[in-house]
């Protein structure tokens, strides 16, 4: 884990009174938002994957350097980016704001609608203690961070961003290099367009940098913008170079999540994650999830991303 620390608030860096608590791919990165003399507290946007939940509290405690911690809200419920809002709340007394269409989902702790059920990931049970939907802010630290609906990687998803700086949190709507798997394409619907749209959002913001999901804050947006464009445009092309890549990502994520797993074992939870039977349609016709999982991790192994000792599997 990297941590870029805080300019002071009267700086004119644009992360003044930002702490990026970037992640390995596992984990989203945790930003801290830090406030200012005389408010509440700092605000966390994004809490990781449960398997680093205890290192997230840890890490949010060094980082707020005796602060006290406000809130906490939420870009979207993937695995990846609301695993730690458990612990959060155990260690903070503090519950998530969370995406406002998923509210209901999280009160019910509906695991179908969640998506934990279809993508086979894991995620402890967490307690929302509100909603934000577009057009909400969080105020903290002087500054105005909006919230901007991104629907692409997920419909649900919302960005943040601060006008009056020019810094966009962006989730996985714009990565450095690329964006997140569109999960609506992989379950059957379309996503694509959504995905054009949220760039164009994106291209039309007076932006000075960008904080990703994952990787690295960045100021080639133009840059960036035009590599991921360049593979919606790929994708849009060849959807079912789009539906193998979001096998690939589903195979390497869940390896990083369980460590390591025979062949068997791994091959027995593909088969039963209904989002990779749905996916296999698109991505190859007449195979099997089995055949076709087994032929993208022998891909996978090929090209370092995973590791295969005799019948047993781990990340690379």
């Amino acid at each position: 884990m990297q941590a870029m620390q805080p300019a002071p608030h009267d700086s004119s860096d644009p992360l003044a009174g930002i702490s990026v608590l970037e992640r390995g791919w596992l984990s989203s990165n945790n930003v801290l938002l830090h406030g200012a003399p005389g408010e509440a507290g700092a605000w966390l946007i994004d809490s990781s994957h449960v398997n680093h939940a205890e290192q997230t509290v840890a890490c949010v405690r060094e980082a707020l350097a005796g602060q006290p911690l406000a809130g906490i809200a939420n870009t979207h419920l993937h695995s990846d980016h609301c695993g730690g809002n458990a612990a959060l709340q155990r260690a903070f007394g503090l519950r998530a704001r969370v995406p406002a269409s998923l509210l209901q989902a999280v009160r019910e702790w509906d695991e179908e609608r969640l998506s934990y059920r279809a993508t086979g990931q894991l995620c402890e049970r967490f307690e929302a203690g509100g909603a934000i939907a577009a057009g909400d802010a969080i105020e903290v630290g002087g500054r105005r961070w909006e919230a901007l609906a991104a629907p692409g990687h997920d419909p649900d998803s919302l960005m943040f961003f601060d006008a009056a700086h020019g810094v966009l949190l962006s989730a996985d709507a714009l990565w450095e290099q690329g964006f997140g798997v569109v999960f609506p394409e992989v379950a059957g619907e379309p996503g694509f367009d959504d995905v054009g749209a949220t760039l164009d959002l994106i291209a039309a913001l007076p932006l000075r940098i960008v904080i990703p999901g994952h990787g690295r804050p960045f100021d080639d947006i133009a840059g960036a913008l035009a590599r991921a464009r360049a593979r919606l445009r790929a994708f849009q092309t060849e959807p079912a170079r789009h539906a193998r890549h979001a096998v690939k990502v589903l195979l390497k994520y869940h390896l990083m999540e369980v460590g390591v797993q025979s062949r068997d074992d791994l091959l027995q939870w593909a088969q039963a994650a209904p989002l990779l039977q749905g996916v296999t349609r698109h991505a190859a016709p007449g195979s099997s999830v089995e055949g076709l999982c087994q032929a993208l991790l022998d891909e996978l192994v090929a090209a370092g991303a995973l590791k295969r000792e005799g019948e047993r599997y781990q990340d690379a």
